[in-house]
């Protein structure tokens, strides 16, 4: 699991280019990938979230 957390920390690192080209330089194209980047890290964190509660139910079943 923490190889998964690991990568979700590296992919929002990843989105601090286009983070600074949208909101210092104002580049609407930046903005767009952007947003395509978080909805991407969106799911990611929910596929994380899925692997917790799963791992929670199991050890609780035990």
């Amino acid at each position: 699991m923490s190889q998964k957390y690991y990568a979700l920390i590296e992919y929002l690192k990843n989105l601090e280019v286009d983070v600074q080209k949208f909101y210092d330089k104002g580049q609407s194209a930046a903005g767009t990938r952007l947003r395509k980047g978080l909805s991407e890290l969106k799911k990611q964190a929910q596929e994380i979230r899925n692997e917790i509660q799963a791992l929670k139910a199991e050890r609780k079943n035990q």
